[in-house]
């Protein structure tokens, strides 16, 4: 018997233009809830006690009420945030969620909007993506369990954002399985490469100088704007544009990873365990910037969800020297550049080696056959010279010894989460 487990995705939906007066409701019930969620924030609630005394006055839904008392609380205590955006969508819970549907109507499916008042809310036809309409259906027959959703406007177009549980088999690794190691970067986005054998074959690289220089575009514009005392309407156009772009970036990343995986038989995709690495770094401010804003996770999140519905089993583990150790004698190298390994190790057949390519190596390597976790330490290294390369390892991971304890394990911490995990890669997006 295959076990089951839960995935999530999140369903889009574009409202069919609305009347005048429909669409003076949703501006008002948008407007409200933002005044709503902006006091709540400012008044310091931290409680959904505290924030249902701020937001009880409002004329909103009980729907939105209980979104915001779930939502303003995290605000400061999960996210850290020291303000807010003043364009966030409409939360609701789940129970306020209506689905209709006819095929005798050009849009077949119609949602319901909820309103304050008995007798208020009203119906509006959807535009829903094409390769998502069998989750619709299984939305409205009830086969996959609805979380939050919400509504924002997006200049002339309102879109409605549905977040779906539903179960699908847990992938069964093979007696004779393919790992593939995938390793995230700075340089180069993505590195793949499998590993039968415990030989090395067909890498494969996603550059990642598109997104960096996103990145760094996104970060000059935004800062010259601000500059300038620009209108906020034209910062928030220009954030959205460039969250947008490295969104696609990591959603195209990701399916190719996958992909690529698909390309052998009994694949296992195998991933670093990010999962604290953010919170151990400490590089200086500008190092930090681009380091905390880059989407390690978000880029980890999404090639387990697509492997996960593609039915390939992803396995986590300690990233802890994956970027040094050489993939072939297992001892501790270095690496002269951003692109090149070095194996310091005299009696090895690897000099120089690509980077990336290594490391990916190693991920796939770093399970043992049988899958358990298995104590790990690089193999003693007699020509290490570069201190700097240990001392930035031992920082990064400050948190993992190497005495042989339960943390010095092949296996990362990690336990799978199947969170709702948006594609966007700003902090406080939605």
């Amino acid at each position: 018997m295959v076990a089951g487990t839960t995935a999530t995705k999140t369903l889009e939906a574009t409202l069919a233009p609305p009347t005048t007066g429909k669409e003076q409701r949703l501006e008002c019930t948008v407007a409200t809830y933002r005044r709503a969620l902006s006091d709540a924030f400012e008044s310091g609630a931290d409680t959904q006690t505290a924030v249902n005394d701020v937001v009880t006055p409002y004329t909103l839904t009980s729907y939105a009420k209980d979104a915001l008392k779930n939502y303003v609380p995290k605000l400061r205590d999960t996210y850290n945030a020291s303000e807010i955006k003043d364009d966030h969508p409409v939360r609701f819970t789940n129970r306020g969620f209506t689905l209709d549907h006819s095929d005798d109507r050009k849009h077949e499916f119609c949602w319901r909007v909820p309103q304050a008042g008995r007798g208020n809310a009203f119906w509006i036809p959807l535009r829903i993506n094409p390769e998502q309409e069998s989750l619709w259906f299984d939305l409205l027959d009830e086969d996959v369990v609805v979380g939050e959703f919400r509504l924002q406007q997006h200049r002339t177009n309102w879109v409605l954002h549905v977040t779906v549980e539903y179960e699908v088999a847990e992938p069964e690794i093979s007696d004779d399985p393919t790992r593939i190691g995938f390793d995230i970067g700075e340089s180069k986005l993505l590195t793949g490469c499998a590993c039968q054998n415990d030989t090395p074959i067909q890498p494969y690289i996603y550059d990642g100088g598109r997104a960096r220089a996103l990145r760094k575009e996104m970060h000059t514009t935004l800062k010259r704007l601000q500059e300038r005392d620009a209108e906020q309407w034209r910062m928030d156009e220009r954030f959205d544009h460039y969250q947008n772009a490295l969104t696609d970036l990591i959603e195209k990343a990701s399916r190719e990873a996958v992909e690529y995986a698909k390309s052998f038989d009994d694949p296992v995709i195998v991933l670093e365990d990010l999962s604290y690495i953010r919170k151990n770094l400490d590089y200086g401010k500008y190092m930090n910037r681009r380091l905390h804003s880059w989407a390690f996770a978000r880029l980890t999140d999404r090639i387990e969800d697509k492997a996960l519905e593609a039915g390939i089993p992803v396995e986590f583990v300690n990233p802890r020297y994956t970027s040094q150790t050489c993939h072939a004698c297992g001892h501790i190298g270095r690496r002269g550049s951003q692109a090149e390994f070095t194996c310091t190790n005299r009696e090895c057949w690897v000099t120089e080696y690509q980077a990336d390519i290594n490391a990916s190596a190693n991920i796939a390597r770093r399970v043992d056959p049988w899958g358990e976790s298995v104590p790990w330490k690089p193999e003693r290294n007699d020509f290490l010279e570069d201190s700097v390369f240990q001392w930035s390892e031992n920082r990064r991971f400050s948190s993992t010894p190497q005495d042989g304890s339960g943390s010095d394990t092949a296996t990362g911490h990690r336990t799978p989460s199947r969170q709702s995990r948006q594609t966007t890669l700003a902090v406080f997006e939605s």
